[in-house]
């Protein structure tokens, strides 16, 4: 077993910035995605920013983020900054969730208005 999330996926898509670590577990990705379905949103958050620090970097697939980013919003739902960023990778991956970004915006905007 993986000690974090992060090692998981590093183990499984391999990571731009560092090397695969040598690993003698078997991997499937739908092990990998039930770990994520089931993880903290630090947990995925701590993923997301050391595997795709930038938004259009990274070796995780984009259906991966995006489940990723749904699973944050779902356990933080009110804040500003994630639904920004969640918008921010659907736009740089879109343009078929637009309008998806475009309501993740207008929601942070109407959070921030208070």
């Amino acid at each position: 077993m993986h000690s974090t999330l992060t090692d998981h996926a590093r183990c499984l898509y391999g990571d731009e910035y560092r090397p695969t670590p040598e690993c003698a577990l078997e991997h499937h990705e739908r092990y990998f995605v039930e770990e994520l379905t089931f993880a903290h949103a630090e947990a995925i958050l701590t993923m997301l920013h050391e595997l795709c620090p930038h938004v259009v970097d990274g070796h995780l697939p984009v259906w991966i983020r995006n489940l990723a980013h749904r699973l944050v919003l779902l356990q933080r739902p009110d804040e500003p900054a994630l639904l920004r960023g969640a918008a921010d990778h659907l736009w740089m991956h879109g343009p078929d969730w637009d309008d998806i970004a475009a309501a993740l915006v207008r929601r942070a905007e109407a959070l921030e208005a208070g």
